[in-house]
């Protein structure tokens, strides 16, 4: 049985996605930039109407998955910001002008998260997959789960890689859970499930009424993924 998360942008679609089936959420806001930090204000009104864990997106700017060092003090007071409203996790990712991870930034922020459950977003899919992950794997930092479409523009096309990280991820103790997320809709998510047998799928516009994140999420769609992913 596998999971779904469910990208939101404000108060209705987390009321929406909670009522039909999401197992968790991921807010974030300018979604056509990719998803940046929401405002306090929403974050503390999404934490505050559901009942299922909220992450949310910590991302200062969209031109890159690089940050400077005086970038850090605000990365930092957004995450203290998250903790204290409330959400169950950030989801952040950090990489080097090479395309590595950024352990020096990633440490800070998963030391900043305490407790929270810590999403590494798809900045993988920026570099190498694989060697990302391993990376990942091999900091013992805590990070529960890696987002990725496996390198590629989509899941579709990266079933190969992500079929090597999901079996790879579950050898072993306590590796972050693979979860495949970008281009997944109603028409691909049985192919892809048979195929991968992920534990989490990441769904944004392909939960929503013409696959459009300027319309509504869509209940029936969301019941008929849940009934595939979940049954």
């Amino acid at each position: 049985m596998s999971k779904m998360e469910v990208i939101v942008l404000n108060e209705r679609d987390a009321k929406m996605a909670e009522a039909y089936g999401a197992d968790r959420l991921e807010l974030v806001s300018a979604i056509g930039e990719g998803g940046l930090t929401p405002s306090y204000g929403v974050i503390k009104r999404i934490v505050n109407c559901v009942n299922i864990p909220v992450m949310v997106m910590i991302r200062p700017h969209s031109h890159s998955f690089v940050y400077q060092k005086e970038e850090w003090e605000a990365i930092r007071e957004d995450i203290k910001i998250v903790r204290e409203l409330g959400a169950a996790g950030i989801v952040f990712g950090a990489l080097t002008e090479e395309g590595s991870v950024d352990f020096s930034i990633l440490e800070m922020a998963v030391k900043e998260a305490g407790s929270m459950s810590i999403t590494f977003h798809r900045a993988i899919d920026e570099s190498q997959p694989l060697e990302i992950y391993k990376s990942l794997c091999n900091s013992l930092l805590k990070i529960n789960q890696v987002l990725t479409s496996g390198g590629k523009p989509n899941v579709m096309e990266g079933l190969n890689t992500l079929r090597n990280l999901v079996e790879d991820s579950v050898n072993g103790p306590e590796k972050p859970v693979i979860m495949p997320g970008s281009g997944l809709d109603i028409n691909n998510i049985e192919f892809i499930h048979e195929t991968l047998q992920a534990p989490y799928y990441h769904f944004g516009s392909g939960v929503r009424t013409n696959g459009d994140f300027r319309h509504s999420i869509n209940g029936n769609i969301l019941q008929k993924i849940k009934e595939i992913v979940g049954g």
